[in-house]
């Protein structure tokens, strides 16, 4: 009998992948694998609070608002001090902006070499109804000298120099996905064993898709172009699928192929979408998998940062889908005729 049958292998972990890899980073000296495993930690315990929400009186609005201007879930909070404490905690973080905080976070590790862009729950206002949520996060290198606080300096950097991105999904299963430049990959939480297991070993998105994912409540505010290219969607026989989490809309458009789209609006000239906790982290991890990211007109990742809340229209995800939006994009401002 084949003894190796009674105990077949249970796959490779988050951390036995993150050593392994370590070598692509010889600069790091393992200081950017421990920042990825906190990252991780702060994740299990935050999918352990979304999992008892309905148990213990975690659910609902805090009863504050966000520098956004939108109503803060008490899991918004949670989320938010959970990675905090777990990138201070860690030692190799000089600075965090959050999406939840106005100003720059300082660590006290001034020595740390990394700042970090986090959204640390999104699309929280869904949890009330059981529908999946996620975190998604940026990694930079500080370009300021260590020793002192971060600056805004190092915080503002476009998305091209991003070290690492990912973001956690909390759904039917729990997945961390993320990206240091070589590729894309996917770890499932086994919640028995408290531990992440590669399962989307390099994930490739498809260049074409039949899926496309926008909030068509705002249509009457959708621009000439934006409103063609839906249509150009419809007319196509695509599939509107939009969940109102970017976490879930991204992750699944990412495997299947599709396009999710967050336009510039009459109502919302700018978009809505954080360029530095949301557009920046999905654009690299997009790319790393073959898609595309742009504004609608400029490559996201290339996108000068402003301030730290800064907002982007977004089209993310097959690289065909979002290059036959910024086609019918920019045919709105010229006399192009856009091939159907």
């Amino acid at each position: 009998m084949d003894h190796t049958k009674l105990a077949l292998p249970v796959g490779t972990t988050l951390d036995r992948f993150i050593m392994r890899k370590q070598e692509d980073f010889p600069y790091a000296t393992g200081e950017l694998s421990q920042l990825l495993r906190d990252i991780a930690l702060a994740a299990k315990i935050v999918n352990r609070e979304i999992n008892r929400s309905g148990l213990i009186d975690i659910a609902g609005a805090y009863g504050s608002q966000n520098v956004q201007g939108e109503d803060q879930q008490k899991l918004d909070v949670i989320a938010n001090i959970r990675f905090i404490r777990a990138l201070r905690n860690g030692g190799e973080v000089c600075t965090i902006i959050s999406e939840e905080d106005e100003e720059m976070i300082q660590t006290g590790n001034n020595q740390g070499k990394y700042v970090v862009a986090i959204d640390p729950l999104d699309g929280s206002s869904n949890i009330d109804v059981n529908v999946s949520i996620g975190t998604i996060f940026s990694i930079y290198r500080r370009v300021s000298p260590t020793g002192a606080e971060g600056t805004e300096q190092d915080c503002l950097q476009t998305g091209t120099h991003q070290v690492a991105a990912g973001y956690v999904i909390y759904g039917s299963s729990t997945m961390l996905v993320y990206t240091t430049g070589n590729g894309v990959n996917g770890f499932t939480y086994e919640h028995s064993l408290g531990e992440f297991f590669l399962s989307h070993p390099n994930i490739s998105t498809p260049k074409t898709g039949a899926i496309y994912s926008i909030n068509e409540g705002s249509s009457e505010y959708f621009s000439e172009g934006m409103a063609a290219y839906v249509a150009y969607c419809k007319q196509q026989s695509f599939s509107a699928r939009y969940i109102g989490s970017l976490v879930a809309d991204f992750h699944r458009n990412l495997l299947k192929g599709g396009i999710y789209m967050y336009p510039a609006t009459r109502k919302a000239p700018n978009g809505k979408l954080r360029l530095m906790y949301e557009c920046n982290a999905l654009a690299f991890i997009v790319e790393q998998a073959g898609g595309k990211s742009s504004n609608g007109r400029t490559r996201t990742l290339e996108i000068e940062p402003k301030s730290l809340h800064e907002r982007s229209p977004l089209f993310i995800g097959s690289s065909e889908l979002v290059e036959k939006a910024e086609e019918f994009l920019a045919a709105e401002h010229s006399d192009a005729v856009v091939s159907l």
